[in-house]
């Protein structure tokens, strides 16, 4: 049976995900981010696993993982996805969609591009609605609100690329081969026609 591993972080962490390693090395992933949910200050973190990589298949790991950056967040980490190796793009709470670039020179984290209100009511000048899902496939970045938006941004461009209105339900989106993104709603249905938007 596989051993799970636990580290206390003193925050609630709603998501983890592992930091892509290019398709020719022969190396585990060993650089995690995590979100977190529901507390006075939430953050993006950097985690490294250790030297996972310097160990045998038969050797069991006995690290702690090690913090190794982490930068406030702006409501709470509702889905986060790696764009590259260098930049994480997280969906929040406030309807804001932002690409964070980890600095592996000095070990930070800093903001490389924030869409404010990305999903928003119509008509509210008040806070935005919850951005609940992003897919990225570089440099597209796709993301899906409470507000019944499907939106499409580039990581090289400041504005919204193109939006989708009416989308009602829609809080999940998940990336297909190609350039397909695949829609799901509260009820676990595919949404649209065959089920998937071509971008």
């Amino acid at each position: 049976m596989e051993e799970k591993f636990a580290k206390f972080v003193s925050h609630k962490i709603s998501k983890t995900r592992w930091r892509p390693v290019s398709a020719s090395s022969l190396q585990q992933p060993d650089v995690f981010a995590t979100g977190s949910w529901d507390n006075e200050e939430n953050k993006v973190s950097l985690w490294s696993s250790g030297d996972v990589g310097a160990m045998n298949l038969d050797e069991e790991y006995q690290g702690d993982p090690k913090l190794l950056c982490d930068i406030r967040h702006s409501g709470d980490v509702l889905d986060m996805q790696f764009l590259d190796t260098e930049r994480i793009v997280t969906a929040s709470s406030t309807g804001s969609v932002t690409i964070f670039r980890h600095h592996h020179n000095n070990q930070t984290l800093s903001v490389n591009h924030r869409w404010e209100r990305a999903h928003h009511h119509i008509g509210s000048d008040s806070a935005g609605a919850p951005c609940t899902s992003v897919v990225c496939n570089s440099p597209e970045i796709v993301s899906v609100g409470e507000d019944g938006r499907m939106n499409v941004f580039r990581a090289d461009s400041k504005e919204i690329v193109r939006t989708i209105d009416h989308v009602d339900g829609w809080v999940h989106v998940h990336r297909l081969p190609g350039e397909e993104m695949v829609a799901g709603c509260t009820m676990g249905k595919r949404q649209a026609g065959g089920g998937s938007v071509m971008l």
